[in-house]
């Protein structure tokens, strides 16, 4: 299929911004923190409509497109637990769960990809073998992630605001979902598609179909 479409390019525009963001929270740099977030999440929204609406969607935008939500989570969450600004315990849950979902990301990846199974092809994103396909709750948890992080990231550049309470609460409804969500990979049973390898057919068969077309052109 071909990957080289605007929905992709903005979302690999995502993975390229997260180390910058990670960069800006280490460094207090608080309103490029903010702005960047800010032009990830638009960029999140924006491909996902261009994809509906010029039916521009991959197998390939699938798969890239969670995984640049779960880099900018992981980049966000390491940062923002190292400065102090996200509960540890929060930060191991969240990273727990994508690490987890990773790893079987990977697996199904190798089992799914039509032989023969080399290094090269396993990262030919043109070659689609499975279906990432998030199930509800993991939508919902991925959302709420990201409000948590984006008031967390707002508290630095309003500090007039108190969010305190809001904070305690969005990082406890954020551990519950991220849990469940989690559990639900794991009993869906539409969570992962494996996709059906193309079957070649023998020169044989392929000769006899040739013929075929060509004996009603005779006739005419």
């Amino acid at each position: 299929e071909n990957i080289n479409t605007i929905p992709n390019w903005l979302t690999a525009s995502r993975l390229v911004a997260a180390p910058f963001i990670g960069y800006c929270i280490l460094h207090d740099h608080h309103a490029w923190t903010l702005g960047l977030f800010a032009y990830a999440g638009i960029t999140d929204l924006l491909d996902g409509w261009i994809a509906r609406r010029w039916n521009l969607g991959t197998v390939v935008g699938t798969i890239i497109d969670p995984m640049a939500d779960k880099i900018l989570m992981t980049v966000l969450c390491v940062a923002l637990a190292a400065k102090g600004a996200l509960p540890v315990w929060l930060a191991v849950i969240i990273l727990g769960r994508d690490v987890a979902l990773a790893i079987s990301a990977i697996y199904y990846r190798w089992i799914s990809l039509p032989p023969p199974k080399t290094f090269s092809r396993y990262w030919d994103f043109s070659l689609p073998s499975a279906e990432v396909r998030p199930t509800t709750i993991s939508k919902y948890n991925t959302a709420l992630q990201l409000g948590l992080m984006g008031m967390t990231t707002v508290a630095p550049v309003m500090p007039a605001v108190d969010l305190g309470t809001s904070l305690v609460v969005m990082q406890c409804v954020v551990a519950a979902t991220t849990v469940w969500s989690g559990a639900s990979y794991v009993f869906s049973k539409d969570a992962v598609k494996i996709l059906p390898h193309p079957k070649q057919q023998p020169p044989a068969e392929k000769d006899d179909e040739e013929k075929a077309e060509k004996e009603p052109e005779k006739k005419l």
